[in-house]
């Protein structure tokens, strides 16, 4: 489907994409790029054929996949048409979407763009978390420009559930809200109850935790400088996020001693629980 494909980033999604590529079709050739340490690890591995820090590197990819925080793609996108002289594919897997598609209108007509953005992840990031089924029976939601060529779709779409991803289009800014709910707000509110929790209880306290505080905060292990690009592309949507489930909690607080909030909030939240247990 392409022959020769560059990554640049190799983090978990990079990584995993890499692993996944290579798993699927072993006589293509993968083009990473990254730091030196890390991709000392993916040549070890085996991951990757040819690797550089550089993007001269990508100069003869027939895709270029940009899959470092999303400002670095944003720049990345800016410098691109240096180094790539020829016709190539060009997507990403970034957070958000419309901060990213708005930089890709830069790029000559022979560069074509379609933002992309696997629903795949894990509590940890980076290379060594990186495995090849991270993408297998998750959405992989496409952001087309509105001048998209319906050929260049169907191969991105192709190329996706070739690796076993169900991809879906979607309008950027509807993705930008949407993932608001699902992803950010989640991130963040596990972040913060972490460190409210771990200043409060200390180390001993949380010697006594029980299950529901690792389940719960299974996501405050994430590295910030990810999330600090996302809060930085997608801020209205976040604080509309934010200022949701504020409301909810001064609800709550408001109403400790006659617990009809919580009993109403409650109730709702386990019947959304089984709408998205249902969807596993």
């Amino acid at each position: 489907m392409f022959e020769r494909i560059a990554i640049v980033g190799l983090g978990l999604i990079g990584g995993s994409l890499a692993m996944a590529i290579r798993r699927r079709w072993a006589r293509g050739l993968i083009i990473a790029i990254d730091s030196k340490d890390v991709l000392e690890a993916a040549m070890r591995s085996h991951t990757a054929d040819v690797a550089g820090d550089d993007l001269v590197m990508a100069g003869d990819a027939d895709l270029i996949v940009l899959a470092a925080p999303v400002q670095q793609n944003i720049t990345t996108l800016g410098r691109l048409s240096d180094y790539v002289p020829g016709d190539v594919f060009v997507t990403d897997v970034g957070g958000t979407k419309a901060s990213t598609l708005a930089a890709a209108r830069s790029l000559p007509p022979r560069m074509r763009f379609i933002g992309g953005h696997p629903l795949a992840g894990a509590a940890a990031g980076g290379f060594s978390a990186a495995r090849p089924d991270l993408f297998a029976g998750r959405p992989w939601l496409i952001t087309p420009p509105p001048d998209a060529r319906p050929d260049d779709l169907d191969r991105l779409e192709q190329f996706i559930a070739a690796l076993d991803a169900h991809p879906r289009r979607i309008d950027a800014d509807a993705h930008d809200r949407l993932i608001g709910y699902l992803s950010h707000l989640p991130q963040l509110t596990a972040s913060a109850l972490m460190h409210v929790v771990g200043e409060h209880a200390g180390a001993d306290g949380l010697a006594l935790s029980g299950r529901g505080l690792r389940d719960t905060t299974r996501l405050a292990s994430s590295p910030p400088e990810i999330w600090r690009d996302i809060a930085e592309t997608n801020p209205e949507n976040i604080r509309k996020a934010l200022d949701e489930l504020i409301a909810v909690l001064q609800d709550l607080r408001r109403d400790l001693p006659e617990h009809g909030a919580l009993d109403r909030i409650f109730e709702s939240a386990a019947g959304w629980k089984r709408h998205l247990d249902d969807g596993e």
